[in-house]
């Protein structure tokens, strides 16, 4: 007998099943295609920040995430002894125009106060950030210090190792036994949507490229929509593209062309990094945008968490938690937006 079964290996799965090993519960995870085959089996790692300014409970919960990384991710690999490949080294953006540069130095301020002095976000000029600067027309460039990454598959793969340290097989099959916790991904989202006649999430593809470039310590960067992510093993990956109409999920075209166009244009360095893997991969979306946590919407006394689009690696140490206690103990801390 288990007192946690965890629906689905992704990236709120392992996670959670984590959470609720390392507190000392017998833990099952079932998966029919294996940790990370599905978008957490992906390539970019951007654990990036919302903008510091407009602050809401979801702003909130995901600065709370991003400042546990550094030891969340520090346990799984000690515990594990694989590395999930972390590294919180900030992040650039290039500065427009006059508009955005205002704006800019507002945030900045904002972030002193939002951030609680634990990070900074910071107005520099592009001179100063050396030849990985993206090209910028103003000469400034945006800094700051709360955004990480990680490579995916390497993060996922850590968590495995971690769970088996404490006993916990990801499994192809098996019973649901005590606590039942969804965490299925798009085929979670659109049974729901499918079982209540309610658009309550979708799938959104993602295209994205790994190249061979060794800039493992620098920051990344994000320049027109795209971004540029050094991994610890000497790759760097570019992404990615948002398609809500696709024909096939797991297919690359001229698309993810046009991101690696946009990066190559923006920072010199990659216009002749070769390109060694192109990904991708569909999305868990809800209709909220945020995480869908708490009471399972069809399945009573079960519980949910879904709906990590784009945020789901920077989300998941927070989301680890919260779950954990609700399953555990009862308590229940999850935000209002975040509930189905």
């Amino acid at each position: 007998m288990v007192d946690v079964t965890v629906r689905g290996a992704g990236i709120f799965g392992l996670s959670i099943a984590w959470a609720c090993a390392r507190r000392g519960a017998r833990v099952r995870v079932i998966d029919p295609h294996g940790p990370g085959a599905g978008s957490s089996g992906g390539l970019v790692g951007a654990l990036a920040p919302h903008v510091p300014e407009n602050w809401n409970e979801k702003k909130a919960f995901q600065l709370d995430s991003l400042l546990m990384a550094e030891g969340f991710w520090a346990e799984v690999a000690a515990t594990g002894g694989t590395d999930p490949g972390y590294a919180r080294l900030g992040r650039v953006q290039p500065v427009m125009d006059d508009r955005a540069l205002e704006l800019a130095h507002a945030r900045a301020k904002g972030a002193d106060t939002l951030w609680q002095g634990r990070a900074v976000w910071q107005v520099k000029r592009a001179d100063d950030m050396g030849d990985w600067a993206p090209r910028t027309p103003t000469g400034w460039v945006i800094h700051d210090t709360l955004t990480a990454r990680m490579h995916p598959r390497r993060a996922c793969a850590a968590l495995v190792a971690a769970l088996t340290a404490h006993g916990v097989e990801v499994m192809p099959g098996g019973a649901h036994e005590g606590a039942v916790i969804h965490a299925t991904g798009v085929a979670g989202l659109e049974e729901i949507s499918q079982a209540t006649g309610a658009a309550f999430g979708n799938g959104v593809k993602g295209q994205a490229a790994l190249v061979r470039l060794d800039r493992r310590e620098a920051p990344q960067l994000f320049v027109d929509g795209v971004h540029i992510v050094p991994h610890a093993d000497g790759t760097l990956a570019i992404g990615s593209t948002s398609e809500r109409d696709y024909d096939t999920p797991s297919g690359t075209d001229a698309q993810l062309d046009v991101v690696l166009d946009k990066a190559r244009a923006a920072v010199p360095a990659l216009r002749d990094a070769p390109v060694i893997e192109r990904w991708a991969g569909v999305r868990p979306r809800s209709k909220s945008r945020a995480p869908v946590l708490g009471a399972h919407p069809l399945y009573a006394g079960q519980f949910i968490a879904n709906g990590g689009f784009k945020i789901g690696f920077g989300m998941a140490p927070k989301v680890a938690q919260v779950m954990a206690e609700l399953v555990l103990d009862g308590k229940d801390s999850i935000p209002e937006g975040f509930r189905a």
